[in-house]
C-alpha cells in the first residue's frame, strides 16, 4: 500500500489557509475488534462489505491540520512523533516542509486530547518540536492523564506519554473550557467521551465555517454510519455515542466541511444523514472555486 505520510492538502476558508497533513498510516487487523465491538463480527463485516471495503482489516490514518490565519500559524496535533517512525508514521514535521512551513513559525500548538497518535511530536529529541508556540489544551484532559491516579490502570500508558510530552510545556500551555477563544475565529467546543476532556474547534472566517471534529469519529463507515456501535478506544462509549451524534447532527444541519484526524487523506468532507447515521461525503472541488 502506498504511503500517505508527509503529503498535504491546503484549501481556504474565508481569508484562513488550511493545510491537512498525513503524519501516516496504519494498517490494522481484525475491524471488529476496535469498531462495534458490541456487535456480532459478522455485522460489522457486513456494512464494510456494503461499503466495498475488507472485512479482515482496516486503514487507520493520522491528520495533523494547520491553520494559518495570517496573524497565527495553529497547528492542530502533532501526531505520532519519533516513535512513529520506524512504522513509517510521524511524518508530521516532513509534511510541515513541503506545504512551505518550518516548526519555528508554529505559533500555537493545541491540542484535543492526550492520546500518543496527538501528543508524539509535541518533544523532537528531549527538546520542544515548536520552539516559538505556546499550547493550548483541554484542562479536564490534562487534569485526567497528569493524575497519578492512572498508574496501575489500562490509562497508565497515556499517563506517562502525558509525562514525557505535555508536562514539560505546561508553563506555556493555556488549558481551557468549552467556548474558549484559541485565537480569532477558532473556538473550543467539548466533545467529550472518546477521552474525558477530548476538544474539537470551530474555525470561522468572513462568513465560512469548518469543524476540526479530532476522534469524535474513528472510522469513515463504522463510526457515522453507526454512531451508536461502541468503539475500543472511546473511554466513556455511551457518552462517545452521544457527542458523535450531537456533532455530525450540527454539521450535518450548518452544511459545513470538517476535518476527521481519521477520516481518509485528505480527511475533509460534509456529512450528509443516512437511516442510522451519517454518511461522509469527501470534499473534491468546492474550495478551488
Amino acid at each position: 500500500m502506498t504511503s500517505l505520510a508527509g503529503r498535504t492538502d491546503t484549501f481556504r476558508i474565508g481569508t484562513f489557509n488550511v493545510t491537512v497533513i498525513s503524519d501516516g498510516i496504519r494498517v490494522g487487523e481484525k475491524p471488529a475488534e476496535t469498531f462495534g465491538t458490541d456487535q456480532a463480527p459478522e455485522t460489522v463485516g457486513e456494512l464494510l462489505k456494503a461499503n466495498f471495503l475488507p472485512t479482515d482489516k482496516f486503514v487507520n490514518g493520522f491528520s495533523p491540520t494547520l491553520v494559518d490565519t495570517g496573524s497565527d500559524v495553529v497547528l492542530f496535533d502533532t501526531g505520532l512523533g519519533e516513535g512513529g517512525r520506524q512504522a513509517g508514521a510521524g511524518r508530521l514535521l516532513e509534511g510541515l516542509k513541503a506545504a512551505g512551513y518550518t516548526p519555528d513559525q508554529v505559533s500555537v500548538v493545541v491540542i484535543t486530547h492526550m492520546h500518543g497518535d496527538h501528543i508524539g511530536g509535541l518533544m523532537e529529541g528531549g527538546a520542544p518540536a515548536f520552539k516559538s508556540a505556546r499550547y493550548v489544551a483541554g484542562q479536564a484532559e490534562f487534569d485526567f492523564w497528569k493524575d497519578e491516579a492512572r498508574v496501575g490502570t489500562p490509562a497508565e500508558n497515556g499517563h506517562k506519554g502525558v509525562l514525557k510530552n505535555v508536562v514539560p510545556l505546561a508553563e506555556k500551555t493555556a488549558f481551557i473550557g468549552d467556548g474558549a477563544d484559541v485565537v480569532p475565529g477558532i473556538t473550543a467546543m467539548a466533545a467529550f467521551g472518546h477521552s474525558p476532556g477530548h476538544m474539537i474547534f470551530r474555525i470561522e472566517s468572513e462568513g465560512k465555517g469548518l469543524v476540526l471534529t479530532a476522534d469524535t469519529a474513528n472510522h469513515f463507515v463504522l463510526s457515522l454510519q453507526r454512531p451508536d456501535w461502541e468503539v475500543k478506544f472511546d473511554m466513556d462509549k455511551a457518552q462517545a455515542a452521544a457527542t458523535r451524534k450531537k456533532v455530525f447532527d450540527m454539521i450535518a444541519t450548518d452544511r459545513l466541511p470538517f476535518v476527521g484526524y481519521h477520516m481518509p487523506f485528505p480527511s475533509v468532507g460534509f456529512i450528509e444523514r443516512i437511516d442510522q447515521g451519517y454518511r461522509f461525503v469527501p470534499e473534491t472541488y468546492q474550495f478551488e472555486i
